[in-house]
Order: structure tokens, then C-alpha cells, then sequence
């Protein structure tokens, strides 16, 4: 056949079509950044995973837990995602798999990698004084006495000053109010100091100056102690940028990956979608939560707020937090857009400590990663990346299955929070 023969035309033509629906998806694969995506998974027995349905419902139906949402990624697909119990406390309604919850301390990891956008920017190192930025930090003190009649205390001159990076790994010394050491618990509650949920009006960056003030529980840099820390890094990222941490988050994290889902203040058109928060009582009855035994009122999502929480503050769905998950695992790339630089995200997610903070795992930049002792002994596999939230809420990513997990709750105290743990085994009971 001639080469200038429409025959042969034809046939280079179909041919040069024929190649370009073959690297089509690859280029867009590369090129766009991999999305979440719905589909048959070749790597998952569907029929092991519904032991998840039985696991979960048998909870449900001893009266151990009201409602349930879990959802599994397998190498960006969506492979399980499920509503579980009832919405209501009336038990009429089936909870919605798109129901919002109160993320509390799943908030730091967000929170953390904006304040890595601005590291990339050149905006502060990482062993920086944050001192350079809130003056209030320069030369802190260590509690050296306290007294627990009064809650008068002395102190001594740290060792240095807080770096970003402490702030990052909780190793800044600085206590949490309400579930730290009872000496700090009691200085922050004399000085005024909250623990981030449910507060509305106080000014943020007026609060962490007056914490600025106060003694850290330990030298920095010393040891792993959870506290405020990502508060302070939630009001850096508002310093640096000059932006509110509302309006940050959302230009930077929410728009860009589409996570439509997740606020600091949950807009009226959506509060019919926020759970239900549970508690219990002597005997292990679940009841609904009641703020004026807590103190923090279980509708502070709806509350209208100015005071950005960078530790405890956010709310959304388990398929937001998925497509936040999913970003860190496609380093740092999702939706065509990249929030982080993979090197950035490696740094994230690697141990920056020289000692264990649990006893067996280690920190990154934001999330516990599990180690290598861990990985031996538990489902996860090691360098996998993780945490949770106050109300119940669990998720881990696993970069070498490729598998992001969420199960969120809505109940504190839990005496039956080995759910999130067998839920863990069945899910990799499920791969292949």
C-alpha cells in the first residue's frame, strides 16, 4: 500500500488514535494528579471485607455505639465506604456515610501541612525560634515548683528557645489544659488558657501570647508531651500569612483538593448533617452529651467563631479527610494541583525524633508514624502515617499498601474503642 493511499492513511490515522486512548489515562495519571475513583479493586476480597458489616453491626446492636462511618482507599479507589446505626438518637433515621463529625485533633495534621506550605515558601526553617515571629516566646521558663494548694509555682530558664520543628513533633514542652499533667492543667485553668474546642469569641493570637508566659512542663526538645502546640503553629500560619486560619485553610488546602466539606464554622445549609455526640454513664449506658456537665457544647461547629483551634477546631466527612489522606500518599499532589512538594511530604512523614514517644513509634511533622518494631507486631506496615480525635474519629495512611482508612465516631468515653482496632485487622484480613 502506497503511503500517500487513503487505505494507508486510514490505518496510521486509527492507529495514532488507538495509542492515544492507550497513554491517555497514564497521562492524565501523572500529569493531573491521582484522584479518589470508584471501581472493582483486583487487590480486594469484597468477600472478607464485609466482615467489616458484621464486626460493625454487632456493636451496634449490643447498644456499645449508636453510629458509625468507615471508608477504605486501595490504590486511590474507593473501595468501602458505609454509613452504620442511626443518625438520631430516636434510632429512625440511618446514619449517612456523608454525616459530619468533630474532627478535634485530626485538625493537626491539616493545620501542619499548611503551615509546611509556608516552609516552602521560605516564610521560617524548621529550627527557627518561633520567637522570631510571637516575641512573647523568647527565653522561656521550665516549671521547677508547684504548689497545689494555690497552684503558685517557681521556675528556671529553659535550656532554648521553642523551634517550629518542636512544634511540629510535641516536643515543645508546652502541656494541653483538660487531659495534660495535673500541675499544667491547673496553671493554664488559673491563667485562662483553653484547650480549643468549643471556644468562640477570645482572640488567638491574644490567647497563645499569655501561654507565651507561662512555664513549659519540660526543656525543649527534651521529650514527647501532647499539648498546644499546633495551636501555636495554627496562630504562626496567621502571623506569617497575615490571613485568619479560616480564610488560609481554605485557599490553600480545601479549594484546591476539593474537600467541600470541612469547616472551622459548618454552615447552616448543612447542620442537619452533623452527628450526634454520645457519652456514657457508670454503667456503660449511652447517653446523648451534655454540655453542661462537660462544658463544651456539642453544637460549637454551628456556633459562628473567630477563634481558629490549629489543635481541635475542624469539622468534615470522612471522604474529605480521605482526599486529604490521599494527597500525602500521592506526594503531595491531588486534583491536578500540588499542595506540598514530595520532598516536603517525605520529611512529614519521617521520624523526627531520637527517642520514642509512645514507647514504640515515632513523630513526623504532624503525624505518628509507625516504626519498624510496630509495623512487626500490628496490621499497618511500618512508615505508615496516622492519628485520631477526642470524640472518636481514627485514621492511618499506609504508603506501602497503598491504603488510606478512616472509622469515625461520635462518643466519649468509648469502653468499647477496640472497634477502630479490629476494624484495622479486617481491613487488611481483606487484602490480597
Amino acid at each position: 500500500i502506497s503511503e500517500n493511499s487513503p487505505i494507508f492513511l486510514k490505518i496510521l490515522m486509527m492507529k495514532r488514535i488507538l495509542t492515544l486512548l492507550f497513554i491517555l489515562p497514564f497521562l492524565c495519571l501523572f500529569a493531573g494528579g491521582q484522584t479518589i475513583t470508584t471501581g472493582t479493586n483486583s487487590h480486594i476480597d469484597y468477600s472478607r471485607l464485609l466482615r467489616i458489616d458484621t464486626l460493625v453491626n454487632q456493636y451496634i446492636q449490643k447498644g456499645w455505639i449508636k453510629d458509625v462511618v468507615t471508608i477504605v482507599v486501595k490504590d486511590n479507589q474507593l473501595v468501602q465506604y458505609k454509613g452504620y446505626g442511626y443518625f438520631d438518637p430516636s434510632g429512625k433515621k440511618p446514619m449517612p456515610k456523608d454525616a459530619l463529625f468533630r474532627l478535634a485533633s485530626q485538625t493537626k495534621a491539616i493545620v501542619s501541612v499548611a503551615a509546611m506550605t509556608l516552609y516552602e515558601e521560605g516564610k521560617f526553617m524548621l529550627d527557627e525560634p518561633i520567637a522570631d515571629f510571637i516575641p512573647e516566646f523568647r527565653h522561656p521558663k521550665v516549671l521547677d515548683q508547684f504548689n497545689e494548694k494555690d497552684s503558685t509555682y517557681t521556675s528556671k530558664p529553659a535550656k532554648r528557645d521553642i523551634t517550629f520543628r518542636d512544634l511540629f513533633t510535641h516536643t515543645s514542652g508546652i502541656d494541653y489544659p483538660g487531659i495534660g499533667s495535673p500541675s499544667m492543667k491547673a496553671i493554664y485553668a488559673k491563667a485562662g488558657i483553653p484547650s480549643g474546642l468549643g471556644v468562640v469569641d477570645e482572640d488567638l493570637l491574644e490567647t497563645i501570647q499569655r501561654l507565651a508566659k507561662l512555664p513549659l512542663i519540660h526543656n525543649p526538645g527534651e521529650k514527647w508531651t501532647y499539648g498546644l502546640s499546633v495551636d501555636v503553629l495554627g496562630c504562626l500560619v496567621q502571623v506569617i500569612s497575615g490571613m485568619n486560619l479560616e480564610d488560609y485553610l481554605s485557599e490553600k488546602i480545601f479549594r484546591p483538593l476539593g474537600m467541600k466539606d470541612t469547616y472551622f464554622n459548618v454552615p447552616a445549609s448543612k447542620a442537619n448533617r452533623l452527628s450526634t455526640v454520645y457519652t456514657e454513664d457508670s454503667l456503660g449506658h449511652l447517653l446523648v452529651w451534655d454540655k453542661n456537665k462537660t462544658g463544651i457544647d456539642p453544637d460549637y461547629p454551628l456556633i459562628k467563631k473567630h477563634y481558629f483551634s490549629g489543635g481541635a477546631g475542624l469539622t468534615g466527612t470522612a471522604y474529605d479527610y480521605a482526599i486529604f489522606l490521599q494527597m500525602m500518599l500521592n506526594k503531595g499532589k491531588y486534583n491536578g494541583v500540588q499542595i506540598l512538594a514530595p520532598r516536603t511530604v517525605e520529611l512529614m512523614t519521617s521520624g523526627q525524633l531520637d527517642f520514642t514517644f509512645n514507647g514504640v513509634d515515632n513523630f513526623g511533622l504532624g503525624f505518628d508514624i509507625t516504626s519498624e518494631k510496630s509495623g512487626a507486631r500490628n496490621p499497618r506496615n511500618a512508615d505508615s502515617f496516622s492519628w485520631g480525635g477526642f470524640f472518636g474519629t481514627t485514621y492511618w495512611a499506609d504508603p506501602k499498601a497503598k491504603l488510606i482508612c478512616l472509622i469515625m465516631t461520635q462518643q466519649v468515653p468509648n469502653t468499647h474503642g477496640d472497634l477502630s482496632m479490629k476494624f484495622e485487622q479486617l481491613v487488611y484480613q481483606s487484602l490480597k
